[in-house]
């Protein structure tokens, strides 16, 4: 008699192996929707992808539980990973462009702009699968038993059914006449389908910066086994190519300030402030791995200079980020969405001032020579951008731009980039490092982290951001009774 246990053992090498079949018929099906627009065989192309999506949630824990041998079950679902994202991502990408020439001819700027967004998150994706196997490889020949990281868990959970959204949305034909069975189902797919470009374009920047961050995590805990080989016994050339992965960091930190500016150009400003919040997050990655890689203490023998370049970049792209930015979506928005209350402030003198004050602030931060660990002399610059910018994502959900609530809020911004500009420069306020403070309360992370994913889709994440940024103004008031001998620790 057949156990349970034996059909759960058979079921486990389905759901392992079982994906990369399901998508390629449905490369198969999404090929023949471009030829033919049936909606039969796009139907059919979704369920696939449907399937393949709930098998890789599962099959980690069938194979952890039920395979004969589980470590040769993980290195399998790795690699049906890479071979099903390797097939999925690149169809979704032709898809949008297909889209964009046979259903929607005559196709806004903003649709063209999505397009390329799919195709560069399709380049993001090949490139993290790739670069983990490549660090994975080298950990194994260390003896280092690689191990799955949570922004690298996240993403696994995430591209899944972003995969199936982006197909579903780029295949996507209308239904004629096929009766009322695939009427109900069209009815719940068709949602998927013409899910609005706003919201397609939040998870798709989420999932941009969770793939940005798990490349930075691999870095951060594999990147020295590689250079063995490499440096030998050469320390200044093994430090010189240690040093590209935090600047690498330091420079997709200026990228997300300039998206920031373009997203904001497009009226898009909910998605520009997550961008901000991605730029704060590679701030903190490229402080952190260069502290991992060992890069902030000086070789023996060498004195270290105050001034470093890596010091010099992190500036810059500082500087680009949190305070040309933040003013320049400032200025971008008010320019265009004044109203006659309004239209007589200073907003651009507003911006100048606290883009210098920002930059003032970054000189004193590098030039400092008495730094307290663990601890910001002043507001730091990426907290400012994040604060002053969260009642402008406020603003753009206010339909009425005429109303008192709208026009208070205006007043209400210009006022916060003045006050803002002088908290950073108040050096006798200290703040607390929020990097290290999630890195030692990982459930406060997580916490924030699950309540701006439920509120991204709704009016009220600026409302959430805001008051978020507002607790930390105020956080000197208990952080100041704190030693920072044990924040270090």
């Amino acid at each position: 008699m057949v156990t349970k246990q034996t059909i759960l053992r058979k079921i486990t090498p389905v759901l392992v192996y079982g994906r990369p079949v399901l998508v390629l018929i449905g490369m198969i099906c999404a090929m023949s929707v471009m030829l033919t627009r049936n909606p039969v065989i796009y139907l059919t192309g979704t369920m696939l992808l449907f399937t393949s999506m709930f098998f890789d949630l599962v099959d980690g824990w069938f194979s952890e539980r039920f395979s004969s041998n589980p470590t040769f079950a993980e290195l399998a679902d790795l690699i049906m990973d890479r071979v099903v994202y390797s097939i999925v991502f690149p169809l979704v990408a032709v898809g949008m462009m297909w889209r964009l020439l046979f259903v929607s001819p005559v196709h806004s700027r903003l649709e063209l702009l999505h397009a390329i967004f799919v195709l560069i998150i399709c380049v993001t994706v090949l490139v993290r699968n790739n670069f983990a196997h490549f660090m994975r490889g080298f950990a194994l020949r260390f003896g280092q038993e690689p191990e799955l990281l949570e922004l690298t868990r996240l993403r696994t959970i995430v591209a899944a059914p972003l995969g199936l959204l982006l197909y579903v949305h780029a295949f996507y034909v209308p239904l004629i006449n096929e009766g009322y069975f695939y009427e109900i189902i069209y009815k719940l797919i068709g949602k998927l389908g013409n899910l609005p470009l706003k919201n397609l374009f939040i998870i798709e920047i989420l999932f941009l910066i969770i793939n940005f961050g798990s490349i930075a995590g691999y870095c951060r805990k594999y990147g020295t086994y590689c250079l063995d080989e490499i440096c030998l016994d050469n320390n200044i050339l093994r430090r010189r190519i240690l040093s590209v992965f935090p600047n690498t960091l330091t420079t997709m930190n200026a990228i997300m300030g300039l998206l920031a500016v373009f997203f904001a150009y497009q009226g898009k400003m909910t998605e520009s402030y997550l961008l901000l919040i991605g730029a704060a997050v590679f701030d903190k990655l490229d402080g952190a791995m260069a502290r991992k890689l060992g890069l902030t203490e000086p070789l023996p023998g060498v004195t270290k200079g105050r001034i470093t370049f890596g010091g010099i970049m992190d500036d810059i792209a500082d500087g680009i980020s949190f305070c040309i930015s933040p003013a320049w979506i400032f200025y971008i928005y008010f320019s265009t969405h004044s109203t006659s209350e309004m239209s007589s402030l200073p907003f651009g003198f507003v911006a100048t001032i606290y883009a210098l004050s920002g930059f003032a602030r970054l000189v004193y931060f590098t030039l400092d020579t008495n730094p307290i660990p663990g601890l910001f002399k002043g507001l730091p610059t990426p907290a400012a951008a994040l604060f002053v910018t969260s009642p402008i994502v406020i603003m753009a959900h206010i339909s009425d731009i005429n109303s008192e609530l709208y026009t208070f809020l205006g007043f209400f911004t210009l006022g916060l980039f003045i006050f803002t500009s002088a908290l950073m420069n108040f050096y006798p306020v200290k703040y607390l490092h929020m990097g290290r403070f999630m890195d030692r309360n990982p459930w406060f992370m997580w916490s924030n982290l699950t309540l701006l994913i439920i509120f991204v889709f709704t009016p009220w994440f600026g409302y959430l951001v805001f008051i978020l940024m507002l607790l930390y103004i105020f956080s000197p008031l208990l952080s100041c009774k704190v030693d920072s001998a044990n924040i270090t620790k």
